[in-house]
């Protein structure tokens, strides 16, 4: 109750104020900013240049310090950040506050993952994780009501526009919702300073229990955590993985002016896209419920990601409306299902100690997310109605994660043969070393696939 509440709550702000450039577009933003070509499409990109920067410092950073606070400041810094869009007059000042807000808002993503997985065991993660994601497509979905309500009733409101009453409003309700999580949110089991002693045992106890290892907080350097992670090869699987997937996505930035190519009014455009998200919602937590159940993440992944190629080559090559309105259902509900379940599988990927799992979330989320820089060019306006370069490089996106995911299943279930022959060959040792980079592994411990 009080932290994956919560947590989906700010990751439901946290994606709204990076990505409500796409609905201010769909008022005069573009016009009273002197924005033309692709100057949209590089206020878009601009963003995760300086959200890269900030994304391994910040995990390493959050392993030292309370993360209720840290989290917390880093939401009213970007809340505050976002709300300034409006004061923007310009398309300089408007790059400009675009690099400040990826810059403030990296540290939210790979700390709430790592928060998440020093909570809950590897089979609950995945769930808790379906449930955290699903702030992306509520803020889509509410990002859309939001959009259409301010733009179609506060046009011109005082004097102004009603793209910047958007980025006002919404910056204002971060800084409420990031005072509140400061008092709500936990620490970590051990320092959680509202639980009992008890209380405080018993949590850490259950992850104990899930992988025969102590999640020690300060047992090894930052810098350890950062070499046991770069040196474990399925590290590098992990992050093509999540790049490719992040790719598959750089469509939602533009997802409002996608669905405007039906034929629509601006306004009705951005309603017509309430309903695409909210079946992704739905999806996305019943195939992650089903995921955590079976114990499956690659064929999961495969079929998820055979959908979403599906969805954009309808979109791409057909001109029937009906069509292109249920290929835009079924391209979120298979490309942003499936990443939430690659997310959930990092993390529980790469256990223990701590400090590596840090890193290794860290690493896979700062190098995946370089995928949203050049894929942020996918969709120029110049190539609508069909968006064709950008759908036919998404579908062959969407197939090769699938792909990828059943290479990650097999260097898994290879591992844990291998785990299985040490364990006879050394029997009786509470720990064993594990193959891929000689660190030590409990008896029973098992990667999942």
């Amino acid at each position: 109750m009080h932290l994956l509440p919560f947590l989906v709550v700010m990751y439901l702000l946290n994606f709204l104020d990076r990505s409500n450039l796409a609905q201010a577009r769909q008022g005069t933003f573009e016009k009273d900013l002197g924005m033309t070509g692709t100057d949209f499409n590089l206020a878009t990109s601009i963003f995760f240049v300086a959200y890269l920067l900030m994304q391994l410092p910040s995990n390493m950073l959050i392993t030292r310090v309370r993360p209720s606070l840290y989290l917390s400041a880093a939401m009213v810094l970007w809340g505050g950040v976002s709300a300034c869009t409006a004061a923007t007059r310009n398309f300089g000042q408007l790059i400009a506050v675009r690099f400040l807000l990826g810059f403030v808002e990296a540290p939210f993503f790979p700390g709430a993952v790592f928060l998440m997985s020093s909570w809950y065991t590897r089979a609950e993660l995945t769930r808790r994780m379906a449930y955290f994601y699903s702030g992306n497509a509520l803020a889509n979905m509410f990002g859309g009501i939001i959009g259409a309500a301010v733009l179609g009733n506060l046009e011109g409101a005082r004097g102004i526009a009603g793209w910047r009453w958007l980025f006002i409003i919404e910056g204002v309700i971060t800084i409420a919702v990031a005072f509140a999580a400061a008092f709500v949110l936990p620490d970590y089991p051990s320092t959680t300073r509202w639980l009992t002693e008890e209380e405080r045992a018993f949590a850490a106890w259950r992850l104990l229990a899930d992988i025969n290892e102590s999640d020690a907080q300060k047992a090894r350097t930052v810098w350890d955590g950062v070499k046991l992670a770069v040196t474990d090869p399925r590290l590098y699987l992990f992050v093509l993985l999540q790049h490719l997937s992040l790719l598959s996505q750089t469509f939602q930035y533009f997802f409002p002016s996608i669905v405007g190519t039906l034929g629509y009014g601006k306004i009705e455009t951005l309603w017509l896209t309430a309903p695409v998200w909210f079946a992704t919602f739905l999806i996305s937590v019943c195939v992650t419920w089903t995921s955590a159940r079976t114990q499956d993440r690659s064929i999961h992944i495969f079929c998820l990601m055979m959908l979403a190629a599906v969805g954009n080559a309808i979109a791409t090559g057909s001109t029937a409306l009906g069509a292109r309105f249920f290929a835009m259902f079924l391209m979120p509900m298979g490309a942003v299902s499936a990443y939430q379940i690659i997310v959930s599988w990092v993390a529980n990927s790469f256990p223990r100690p701590l400090v590596k799992r840090s890193a290794s979330v860290a690493i896979a989320n700062m190098i995946g997310n370089t995928a949203s820089i050049y894929g942020s060019y996918m969709y120029p306006a110049s190539n609508a109605p069909q968006y064709t370069p950008g759908g036919a490089t998404n579908t062959i996106v969407c197939v090769l994660v699938g792909v990828l995911a059943l290479v990650v299943r097999f260097v898994h279930k290879r591992a844990n043969r291998k785990l299985e022959e040490a364990e006879l060959a050394e029997n009786g040792r509470d720990e064993i070393s594990r193959p891929a980079n000689g660190d030590k592994r409990a008896v029973g411990f098992r990667y999942v696939y």
